[in-house]
């Protein structure tokens, strides 16, 4: 399988990218102190050794870490790690959390209700015309 640093395109759904001048290593790019803080922590916990920067890119200051390719794997479990600790929820009323999803198991619960009762139709149907013969 290919390694997805490879690709030449990036369209900003992931915060790492191919170095620009050396295809040995790898950029992570973080927006917020706090991941980068959490991201290096864990890079030195693991003895990992890298390089970082700052970069201002419109108007954004960027904390770069520089890893190099043989440890991918391992920083890309990290970086997952990371975005995980910080993830903010999706819902984050947590009574509008349950409320969604008792909505939907109840939607799940009425379509599989419509279905037995459809079959049941069905094999009504089925059974009426076999006798009319």
């Amino acid at each position: 399988m290919e390694n997805p640093v490879d690709h030449t395109l990036d369209l900003g759904l992931v915060n790492y990218v191919q170095h620009p001048s050396n295809p040995s290593y790898i950029v992570y790019r973080f927006p917020d102190k706090e991941r980068a803080a959490s991201f290096e922590i864990e890079l030195k916990n693991n003895s990992i050794w890298f390089e970082k920067d700052e970069e201002n890119k419109r108007g954004k200051v960027y904390t770069l870490f520089g890893v190099h390719k043989n440890d991918f794997k391992v920083t890309e479990q990290i970086n997952f790690k990371v975005e995980a600790k910080h993830k903010k929820p999706f819902i984050p009323f947590k009574g509008f959390r349950f409320i969604v999803l008792f909505i939907g198991l109840g939607l799940l619960l009425l379509s599989v209700i419509g279905y037995c009762k459809q079959q049941e139709k069905l094999s009504s149907y089925n059974s009426s015309s076999l006798t009319i013969k």
